[in-house]
This record gives structure tokens, sequence and C-alpha cells, in this order.
């Protein structure tokens, strides 16, 4: 993503001085690392530069600032076209040392996620943007989409000095445009608005995405609502709680597996309100109307069971895609996103080809034919088959890159945007939770979204997962309900273990999945789940990027969840502001009264403690 630098206008450089806003970093003018904050005019020094596919251009960009909040337009003043490729925003140096920050920053789809410190950050999430995904980036950078965050304590608070402060970075919406951050440790860092190479006519103006630089400190809390007056959220007082089939039963799900696990519910867990048939009940990846062998060619009998119980139906889509095989594929390949040679793009050409049964390939949501397609399956699912739930999957396909689109105009935020304001449509008064998703294109368009990879009954799932649940916390109650995914509760791993894993998921503040073959799941496992029913709605803020020690505030107590990540014995001390009595929540053993902090000895490796206090 190299361009040609172009210098600012006369026009720009006036522009410029009207910016009144900090950034955690300082301009582009050299200098030794000071580790400290710049004053609030020195943004007004960063440069902007505009990329074009045939080099510099002669672009107009305005940057009009309001407190915080920075919203840009270009402008082509010339006689002819331009395709603009990206627009530099700002171009700002980190004059730090390498270890003296802590950096945070967000992925284009959910599963991807960076944290560690300015001069060493380290994938948080599983499966990246650029090695999975393989969505262009520069070499030799990192990029974060959305949002990012430098600051905090770093690992060896002693041997270093910190930095002074804690900034938070984000685009505040996105309605047609990706933006990103291109990261270099501590060299230029880059902010900027992906513009896809589209063709920005003379006279003509675009909008981009407006950004904010949240001077607040740690809390996100302001670029949340800010974001949230860009796209509103999604009405829906309460995260939900249910049971998923996939992490029993996988894509060899049975309706029998369903019935079974329906009995159980209603005889032992009642708080379960949705029933989920994950992935298998289809005969094939596209053909979401039509049921496999193993549901006896009919699922609705199944969900009819389900209401009948009382209970709401909930359903996996990937409306996004289909595998080739597929009557969709077949009878409709015009629908689809297409190659440079007009015929339907193999997703593995450009990205990861699909899990199973691929290379899938692409509904094009900016053809009004795939649009009136997904409103007449949602709308089906809602009115005749009942469902009230549906986990949107393989979303992320729906805003793929490199392919061409029916509407030529088009970015690949708009395309997913469109055919996702169709789904909407259908499915009416439905839950829609988004999960493989591109995260902020999604805004304003789910209730819940996934924040962590797939669940496993493993220690370094259950670690990697929490990590990234936690780490945004910040959103859940705000932007959507997060979806920590499917608590499993069944194995053989230690008791420690599944007492993290449970703690990690009260953390989250989220919707509540249960993920085991309820109809097996042994009492003690069951009263565990039991205790997490209902959600609090509320995401434990922690003391610092370690996540070791966080609370959660509720009428009348406070939550503290303590976590001990590594491999050996930990003291954890946590700073109490009241005189408080103190409860573990698991057991419900009394640690009696404490006054001015918490300690914990001796926290054995791979364990947590969720702990209640309440005013003495």
């Amino acid at each position: 993503m190299n361009g040609t630098r172009s210098r600012p206008t006369d026009l720009s450089r006036r522009e410029l001085l009207k910016t009144a806003v900090a950034l955690p970093l300082l301009t582009a003018f050299g200098g030794q690392a000071t580790n400290r904050l710049p004053t609030l005019p020195d943004i007004r020094k960063c440069p902007y530069r505009v990329v074009g596919s045939d080099g510099a251009t002669n672009l107009a960009i305005a940057r009009d600032w309001d407190g915080p909040v920075c919203r840009a337009r270009i402008s082509n003043p010339t006689s002819r076209p331009v395709s603009v490729k990206e627009v530099v925003l700002f171009e700002v140096s980190l004059r730090m040392t390498p270890e003296s920050a802590t950096v945070y920053g967000e992925g284009f789809q959910m599963l991807t996620q960076t944290a560690g410190i300015v001069g060493a950050p380290v994938d948080a999430g599983t499966y990246t943007d650029a090695g999975h995904y393989k969505i262009p980036t520069s070499v030799g950078a990192r990029t974060f989409y959305g949002a990012m965050t430098i600051g905090g304590t770093v690992p060896n608070p002693d041997k270093v000095r910190d930095v002074d402060g804690y900034w938070v970075l984000g685009f505040t919406s996105c309605r047609r445009f990706s933006g990103f951050f291109r990261f270099h440790g501590t060299q230029p860092l880059e902010v900027v608005v992906d513009t896809e190479n589209l063709t920005l006519e003379p006279g003509q103006s675009w909008d981009l995405e407006e950004f904010m630089c949240n001077l607040e400190g740690q809390d996100k809390r302001g670029l949340a609502d800010r974001i949230t007056v860009n796209h509103p959220r999604l009405p829906l007082p309460r995260p939900p709680t249910g049971w998923c089939s996939w992490y029993c039963f996988g894509a060899k799900v049975t309706a029998q597996n369903i019935l079974d696990n329906l009995d159980a519910i209603e005889k032992k867990i009642p708080g379960l309100a949705y029933v989920q048939i994950d992935d298998g009940y289809q005969p094939a990846m596209g053909d979401w109307l039509e049921t496999g062998a193993a549901f006896g060619g009919d699922v609705r009998k199944v969900l009819d069971a389900i209401r009948q119980r009382r209970f709401q139906p909930a359903i996996w889509v990937a409306p996004f895609i289909a595998e080739e095989k597929s009557h969709l594929f077949q009878q409709h390949p015009e629908w689809f996103v297409k190659d440079t040679d007009a015929s339907p793009l193999r997703s593995d050409k450009v990205t990861f080809g699909g899990w199973r049964h691929g290379p899938w390939y692409v509904l094009d949501g900016t053809h009004p034919e795939v649009q009136a397609h997904f409103e007449r399956l949602f709308s089906t699912m809602r009115k005749e088959w009942g469902v009230t739930y549906f986990k949107l999957d393989a979303n992320f396909w729906g805003a793929i890159h490199g392919g061409r689109f029916h509407d030529p105009k088009a970015t690949r935020v708009e395309a997913y945007r469109r055919g996702m304001q169709a789904i909407l449509r259908g499915a009416r008064d439905s839950f829609i939770l988004g999960c493989n998703h591109p995260l902020w294109p999604s805004l304003g368009l789910i209730h819940g979204s996934r924040s962590s990879n797939d669940i496993k009954r493993s220690w370094d799932r259950i670690k990697t997962t929490a990590q990234q649940n936690l780490l945004r916390g910040w959103q859940n109650g705000r932007l959507w309900w997060n979806d920590p995914d499917a608590i499993c509760l069944s194995g053989d791993l230690p008791e420690n273990e599944y007492l993290f894993h449970a703690t990690a998921i009260y953390a989250s503040g989220g919707m509540l999945l249960s993920g085991d073959d309820l109809s097996t799941l042994s009492e003690p496992r069951l009263a565990m789940l039991k205790k997490l029913i209902p959600p609090t709605g509320v995401a434990a803020t922690f003391d610092d990027d370690s996540l070791r020690a966080g609370t959660v505030t509720l009428p009348g107590k406070t939550m503290l969840c303590c976590f001990n990540w590594t491999d050996t014995p930990v003291t954890l001390t946590k700073r109490l502001y009241a005189s408080v009595r103190v409860t573990d929540f698991w057991t419900g053993a009394s640690l009696g009264r404490m006054e001015d902090r918490l300690t914990l000895e001796n926290m054995p490796p791979h364990s947590a403690r969720l702990l209640e206090a309440v005013d003495a």
C-alpha cells in the first residue's frame, strides 16, 4: 500500500491550522525519543497524502475538527478523473522507545487482534488478516483496523520509563470506506482511509470516514459513544442465553441430538432461552431453505418442537457464501462477485477459501437480485419457520477484497452493508449475531458480535479466547452484546481450568450459550452453568493491560475477577476502595472482611477467582 507522496496545497495547510486535538504521538520532525505526549497544536503539523494509482495527485483534502472528532473530505478540482487508492489522513512519528508503552489494535475481521508493546506487537487473534485472510498490507508494518491504543504499563516498569499517558484512536464511522492504521513500531504511524482505487470524477467530492482521538485515557467508552452516534446500536435490553449444537455435535448433528438436549434444557436449566441448530442441517453451503438427511429432510419439525416447548428457535446461516455444487450457485451464477474475466470469483484466489466444501463463492451484496434473495430467505425463516435468532457466519466473505461488484462504484464495505440491510429487512425483529464478520463494517447491523475465536476444550484455547474476549470488553453493551463463544464444561480438564473458563465468560459480561451435550453433563458442572444465568450485561474493567485483576460493578455489590494466566503460582494484589466483605462466587465460602487491598497468595497456574464484595 505504498504510494507517492503529494505535498499539501496552500488550502490544505490552512485547514491543518484549524486542528485542535492531541495524539499520543509526536509529529514527524525528528528528534530523540521523549516518551511524552504532545501538546494540542502538534497535530496541526501532521501532513496528509493522497495515493493514486497513477502516482501523485492534486486532490484537495479538508480536515475539520470538532473537539476530538475529525471529519475529512476529498475533492477533485482538476479536469480529469483520478483513481484514488488511499488517503493518509495523518502521518506522525512515535518519539518513544520500543519498550515504553503497550499497543493494541483491532482487525478487519473479528478473528484478528494485536497486543504487546510498541517495539514488539504480537498476534492476540489466531487467524490474521494478512496471513490467513490474505488482506494486502505493507511489508514491515502492522495494520490495525477501526481502533487502536497506545500507552499503559509495560511488563518491566522498573527497567524502562513508561510513556506519559494512554491514548485511544478510532474511526467512528464505517459507512463506505475502511479506516485503518499502518503501524511501524517507533517509525511513523499512518492513519489511512482505504478508497479501493475508486475513481473520483472532476468536480466530485467524497466524505471520508470520521476519526476520533479519545483524550480520556484508558477508558474507551468515549470512542464507543461516538460510534453509536454514527451507527446507532440495534436495540436489545439484555444479552441472550441459549444452547448451541456445534461444540458437542459439529456438522454431524442430527434431529435427535437437538431433541435430546431440548428435553434436558426443559427439565434441568430452562433459563437457556434459545436452542440453536448450528452448521449441519443444510445439504449444501448456500441452500439454506433445504434440509439434509440428518434432519429427515425437514428441519422445520425440530424448530416446531422448540417452539412448542416455549423456547426460541435459533439457526446458523452463512448467507454470503455458497459452494459450487449448491443449487444456488448452479442456478444463479450471475449473483456472485466476479473475477477479472467476469466469471464468479473463487474465494481461494484472493483469500481463505473456506473451512468446509470450499472454495466458496461470494454473493454480491450490491446486486439487487441478491438483496431480494436475502430478504426472501430470512423472511421465510422468520415468518414460516419461526426462527427468532440468526447466527450469521462467514460474513467476512461479504466484504471480500480482490473482486468486482455488480455496482462498480461500490466499495467492499458498501457491498457487505447493503447485503446486511436486506437481511435485516427479512429477519425483522429477530436477534442477529455476527460471526467471522468484518468488525467495523458490521457497526449498527448486528445485535451480537463474536469477540473471540472458537472455543475448544484445551487450556491453550481457553486462555487465548479469554484474552481476546476481555480485550474487547469495552464494546459489550455499547456497540452490541459481545459473544464470548459457548461455555464448554464437559471433558477431562482440571477443575481450575474450567473455573478459569467460567470466570472469563462471566467477566465478558456478554451472551451465554452452552456448548455441551446437556443430556450427559454432570451435576456439578451443570450447577456451575446455572450460576452464570442470567449474564450481567456488564464487562469487567481491568486495572491494566495484563488482564490480571478486573472489576464488575453491579447494583449493591462489586465482582472481583482475578486471573493467573501463567504456568507458575502467583500472588495477586488488588486495591480496594472501601471496607468490604468478600465471598467466593463459585463455592460460597467467605474470605472475611478486607480493608484497602485484596491479596490472593499463591494462586495456582491456570486458575481464576471470582469474588463478590459488598460494603462491610
